[in-house]
C-alpha cells in the first residue's frame, strides 16, 4: 500500500511514517496543501493522510482539489482539532475518515478498513 502524507510538522510526518512502516510499500511527503495535488498526480498513492491547518493551502482545500481530480481518492484527515464542524467540513470536502493526532496509533486499523473492497465507504 502506498501513502502520501500532507503535513507541515516534520515531527508528525516522522511519527506517521513509523506507524505506517509495516503497511507501506512507499511513502511520499509534502509539507503543505499547495503541494498536495501535484504530489497526488505524480505518485497516485492508495491513501492520503491530510493535515487540516497548514500555512499556505489548508487540508480541506487540498482534499477538495484531490477529490476533484480523482473522485475515488481515499483521504484520511489527521488533525489536532476535536471539532464536529471541522469533522463535518472534512467529510463534505471528500475525506473518508477524520482521525485525531492523539489517536494516530489507530491508523493501521483505519487504513486496513479503507483497503477493503468497499474502500471504507459507509
Amino acid at each position: 500500500m502506498t501513502f502520501l502524507i500532507v503535513e507541515d510538522n516534520a515531527g508528525i510526518r516522522r511519527v506517521l511514517r513509523r506507524i505506517l512502516a509495516d503497511t507501506a510499500s512507499a511513502i511520499w511527503e509534502c509539507a503543505d496543501g499547495s503541494e498536495a495535488l501535484a504530489a497526488y498526480q505524480e505518485h497516485r498513492p492508495d491513501i492520503v493522510l491530510m493535515d487540516v491547518r497548514m500555512p499556505h493551502v489548508d487540508g480541506l482545500t487540498a482534499t477538495r482539489q484531490i477529490r476533484g481530480y480523482d473522485p475515488s481518492a481515499r483521504i484520511i484527515v489527521v488533525t489536532d482539532y476535536l471539532d464536529e464542524d471541522m469533522k463535518t467540513a472534512a467529510l463534505e470536502a471528500g475525506a473518508r475518515e477524520y482521525v485525531l493526532k492523539q489517536e494516530i496509533s489507530s491508523l493501521p486499523e483505519i487504513v486496513s478498513s479503507l483497503a477493503t473492497p468497499d474502500g471504507g465507504n459507509h
